[in-house]
């Protein structure tokens, strides 16, 4: 019994899944009797996030993690009223996916004042509201991932105070029907580059104001060349992607089957026997 992969976005509905194969579906079947059993056994139109149609197709709603797995229709039927019954099984193994999490880690260093100094605290809290502001109309953020401040000996001899900073740079999925929504530019990695330009250029700014002005240079400033932006995919624990696995979502972040898993935010399931379930994050 060959199995079919079918993919459903989590927290949508699944496409049409049909209890006849397509020889039959252009066929005149008497007195069908369409039978479906899922993870949980049993499915039946009670369920309000299974809706199954008198021919028997299948539509499963607001799609979660724990539906992934094993589906099976069973379907009886006559061809002509005077002939015995006929059975036919199906097998549809059925898999939550969600696309990947990208966002930006950007990495920043800055001259400060000294170490325990509140001005760099206030500094710290003025400069993620500028890169805040910088990307607000694009519905991206910025989160400090962390902050730290050492001493960093200089290849004359002095030493001196410096933040270095860490951030990520997300855009959030913006819903298909916001009137500022052109295809790609409701795009969220199309949203995220156009983050990065404005940041890069930001801080280009930044050494270009300071270089025209004789004034001398302020107790906080950022360090030229220090800027660096970096890519990161992710999945969910418990999804990863494997174009070779699933070759119908290649570039989705899909439930690990059993046998496999995924701890924390990496983009791959790893193998693991002792895993029994669908999403396992630990094994």
């Amino acid at each position: 019994l060959l199995s079919v992969k079918v993919y459903v976005k989590l927290d949508h509905n699944s496409p049409r899944i049909l209890c006849v194969t397509n020889h039959l579906r252009n066929s005149e079947l008497i007195d069908p009797i369409f039978r479906w059993n899922g993870p949980g056994g049993y499915l039946s139109s009670e369920n309000s996030s299974v809706q199954i149609s008198p021919t028997g197709t299948l539509i499963l709603r607001h799609f979660k993690s724990h539906l992934s797995g094993v589906y099976n229709c069973s379907l009886h039927y006559k061809l002509t009223a005077t002939q015995p019954d006929k059975k036919l099984l199906l097998k549809y193994v059925i898999y939550a996916y969600s696309d990947p999490q990208y966002y930006y880690e950007l990495t920043v260093r800055y001259h400060a004042a000294p170490c325990n100094s509140f001005h760099n605290i206030s500094f710290e809290k003025a400069l993620i509201q500028i890169l805040n502001k910088l990307v607000a109309e694009l519905s991206c953020e910025v989160v400090l991932i962390k902050s730290e401040c050492h001493h960093v000996k200089m290849q004359r001899g002095s030493l001196q105070n410096e933040m270095f900073f860490t951030f990520s740079v997300t855009c959030l999925d913006r819903e298909e029907d916001n009137r500022l929504c052109q295809q790609s530019a409701c795009d969220a990695s199309h949203r995220l580059n156009k983050a990065k330009y404005l940041i890069e250029r930001f801080f280009k700014q930044e050494v270009e104001v300071r270089k025209k002005t004789a004034e001398p240079l302020p107790e906080i400033y950022y360090i030229e060349g220090t800027l660096q932006m970096v890519w990161i995919d992710r999945c969910y624990p418990g999804y990863g992607m494997n174009a070779l696995r699933h070759p119908g979502c290649p570039e989705c972040c899909v439930i690990c089957s059993p046998g496999s898993y995924n701890p924390s935010n990496g983009i791959h399931c790893l193998h693991c026997d002792k895993s029994l379930k669908y999403g396992a994050t630990k094994c």
